[in-house]
């Protein structure tokens, strides 16, 4: 996430920008989930390759939407 500040009337507001890291976030739950598959945790392999799936769908949809707005 990065952070922006914007100034209004003396105040500052601080906006939460979301940076897109989903590919990076991906990558790091395929990791534990073949770090969890080889130390033989089946369940947190399984759990994290479903993060991973899902994080590399979800940023292949907004890649997409964003190519056609």
């Amino acid at each position: 996430m990065v952070s922006a500040q914007v100034v209004l009337d003396n105040v500052a507001l601080s906006l939460l920008q979301f940076g897109g890291d989903l590919i990076g976030l991906a990558i790091v739950f395929l990791v534990l989930a073949v770090i969890a598959a080889v130390v033989g945790a089946s369940g947190v392999a399984g759990v994290s390759m479903d993060i991973a799936k899902w994080l590399v769908i979800i940023f292949i949809v907004l890649a997409i939407v964003t190519y056609i707005l």
